[in-house]
C-alpha cells in the first residue's frame, strides 16, 4: 500500500515538473515574450523575464495617452465636457475604432471609455491633435513624458499604438508607467476597469477578460498587433497587497491571459513570503534564521557610454569586498562602507544571483548570494553591498524609480 502512496506522489510530482517545464519551453520559445510583476506598495520586482527586451507596445501605447489626457484635466486644461474636434487624420484611422467622421466632436467623457473599453484608434488620434496639435508632435511629448517617468527605454511616435518600427517599449517600461497612472491619477483608475460603454446608440463591450474572469484584477490594458502579439497591462488586488504585471508577445489572448493569471498567482504568494522575510531581517535578534552559506562574487562594471547610471560617482568608485567590512565590524568599527542595498529573497540561488548581477548596470557594488532559513523554507537572499550609507539611499530611490525594487540593509 505505501509503496502505491509513494508511486503516485512521484508521479504527481512528475506530472507538475512536466507542466512547469512545458510552460517555460512555450515561453522561452516565443522570441517575442517579456513579463514582469511588480509590488506596487513596495516597488519589490516579483517576477522577471526579458523585462528591459525592446518590444512594441501595440494598444499599451494608449495608456500614456490616458496619462496625458488625465494631467490635463488635472491641470484643468481640459475637462469631461470638453469638446475635442475630429479631423480628416483622425477619421481616417483603422480599426478599431468607433467610426468618427471628419468634423464630428467628440467629449472627453466619452474618449476615456471608448479608449479603454474599445481600444479605438479614431479617438487616439483626436486626443493626440487636441492636446499636441498633430499626432507626430504628440508623440515627442509622449516620448518626454516616458523620460520624466523613468521609462528610459520607450519611444513614441504615434497615440495609438498601431505598427511604427520606431515604436518601441519594455515590460518595465509598462509596468512603471501602469504603476503611475494609479499613483499619479488614483481619481480616474476606476475607469480601467469599465467593462463595456455606450456610444451614438452602439454598445462597446472590453477586450480585458483578465477584469471579469481573475480576482482581485481590476484593471488595466490590454494590446494587439501583427508585430508584437498579445500584450497585457493589469493590476490586482488581494486583501491589503496590490501588484501590477505586464506579459508581452503572448501567442494568443487566451494563453496570455492564462500566463498573467499564474504569475499573479506566484506572485501574491512570493509577496506575503517577501514580507515575513523582511520583518525577520529588521529584528535585533531573529533566531529563527540560520545564516547557513555567505557566497560573494565581485562585478566589474563596464565603462559603456550607453549605460544607464544613477550618479556618475557611484559608477566610478571601486567595489569594497565584504571580508574587509565584515572584519571591521568585527573589531568595533563602524565603516562609512558597511551598508548596502538588498534586492529580494528567491527560492533559487541562481536567480538571486541573476537579480543582483543584473542591478549591477546602475550600482556599483558587491554582489552576495546569503542563505537563510524561514518558518523551514530555504531562500536566497540577494544583496549589493559595500557602499556607503548616503550611497545606498540614494541608490535604491533611484532603483524604485525604475521600477526595481530594493531595500537598504547594513551589511
Amino acid at each position: 500500500m505505501f509503496a502505491v502512496k509513494g508511486a503516485r506522489r512521484e508521479g504527481f510530482f512528475a506530472l507538475a515538473v512536466w507542466l512547469l517545464l512545458s510552460l517555460v519551453s512555450q515561453v522561452q520559445a516565443n522570441p517575442r515574450h517579456a513579463s514582469i510583476v511588480i509590488d506596487v506598495d513596495t516597488a519589490q520586482v516579483l517576477h522577471e523575464s526579458h523585462a528591459d527586451a525592446s518590444r512594441y507596445p501595440a494598444s499599451l501605447t494608449k495608456m500614456m495617452t490616458l496619462y496625458m489626457l488625465f494631467e490635463a484635466m488635472e491641470k484643468r486644461k481640459m475637462s469631461l465636457d470638453t469638446s475635442m474636434r475630429v479631423s480628416t487624420h483622425a477619421a481616417a484611422m483603422p480599426p478599431t475604432n468607433i467610426r468618427l467622421r471628419s468634423g464630428d466632436t467628440l467629449s472627453v467623457r466619452d474618449a476615456i471609455p471608448a479608449l479603454i473599453v474599445r481600444s479605438a484608434n479614431d479617438v487616439a488620434a483626436v486626443v493626440a491633435e487636441a492636446l499636441g496639435g498633430t499626432e507626430a508632435n504628440f508623440g515627442r511629448m509622449m516620448t518626454e513624458k516616458a523620460r520624466k517617468l523613468g521609462m528610459h527605454s520607450t519611444i513614441f511616435r504615434n497615440a495609438s499604438g498601431l505598427p511604427h518600427s520606431e515604436q518601441r517599449t519594455t515590460a518595465r517600461d509598462m509596468a512603471i508607467l501602469s504603476t503611475r497612472l494609479m499613483k499619479d491619477f488614483p481619481q480616474y483608475y476606476h475607469y480601467f476597469s469599465t467593462q463595456s460603454f455606450r456610444y451614438k446608440g452602439m454598445i462597446y463591450n472590453s477586450h480585458n477578460r483578465m477584469v471579469r474572469n481573475i480576482p482581485g484584477v481590476d484593471g488595466l490594458k490590454t494590446g494587439f498587433i501583427r508585430a508584437s502579439g498579445f500584450n497585457v497591462a493589469t493590476s490586482a488586488k488581494r486583501g491589503n497587497r496590490r501588484v501590477v504585471g505586464v506579459v508581452m508577445g503572448g501567442q494568443s489572448a487566451a494563453s496570455r491571459d492564462q500566463h498573467m493569471a499564474q504569475l499573479l498567482d506566484r506572485s501574491f504568494t512570493q509577496s506575503v513570503m517577501t514580507k515575513s522575510v523582511r520583518n525577520v531581517s529588521n529584528m535585533d535578534a531573529a533566531p529563527a534564521v540560520a545564516m547557513k552559506v555567505s557566497m560573494s562574487v565581485p562585478v566589474s562594471k563596464p565603462a559603456s557610454s550607453s549605460q544607464r547610471t544613477l550618479e556618475p560617482a557611484m559608477m566610478q568608485r571601486p567595489t569594497q569586498a565584504k571580508a574587509t567590512v565584515a572584519s571591521q565590524r568585527a573589531a568595533g568599527v563602524d565603516s562609512n562602507n558597511s551598508w548596502g542595498i538588498q534586492i529580494g529573497s528567491y527560492q533559487l540561488y541562481d536567480r538571486a544571483q541573476a537579480q543582483a548581477q543584473a542591478v549591477t548596470r546602475w550600482v556599483a557594488g558587491e554582489v552576495v548570494v546569503t542563505e537563510v532559513e524561514v518558518r523551514n523554507r530555504k531562500l536566497y537572499r540577494a544583496q549589493l553591498v559595500g557602499l556607503q550609507r548616503n550611497e545606498a539611499h540614494t541608490a535604491c530611490q533611484s532603483l524604485v524609480r525604475q521600477g526595481i525594487g530594493c531595500l537598504v540593509v547594513r551589511s
